[in-house]
């Protein structure tokens, strides 16, 4: 392109290269959001059919890593209804169990193949 219509063509792409740090500011901004939301980690652990702890804490408004790990010869299956959440957990391996931030209050889990092991996690 040379001439009339390239200034013009070039000129009106100007708007657009105005507007990227903009965007990357806006970006940048944001990744500090998703920094705060960092996600806290919790370990328990299965063992003759009860959680240990059977109780446990974690902060309110933050992603969680639930790091379960199954002690017992037979698999087991984390779940919970209100953190709408189940995972299946082989004999002596850990899985994690992502649970999206929750407000303050009471959950309840348990192991559906082994429905009287129960625990909760409360949320602060």
């Amino acid at each position: 392109m040379t001439g009339y219509f390239a200034t013009r063509y070039f000129a009106s792409l100007r708007p657009l290269w105005m507007a990227v740090p903009l965007v990357g500011s806006a970006l940048i901004l944001c990744g500090s959001d998703l920094r705060a939301q960092e996600r806290a980690t919790i370990a328990i652990a299965v063992k003759d059919h009860r959680f240990a702890p059977a109780e446990i804490r974690a902060p309110a408004n933050r992603p969680l890593a639930l790091e379960v790990k199954n002690l017992d010869a037979t698999p087991m299956e984390f779940e919970s209804v209100s953190l709408r959440v189940e995972k299946v957990i082989a004999p002596g391996a850990v899985g994690t169990v992502n649970i999206r931030p929750l407000a303050p209050g009471r959950y309840e889990f348990f192991d559906d193949f082994h429905p009287n092991t129960r625990g909760a996690l409360t949320i602060q």
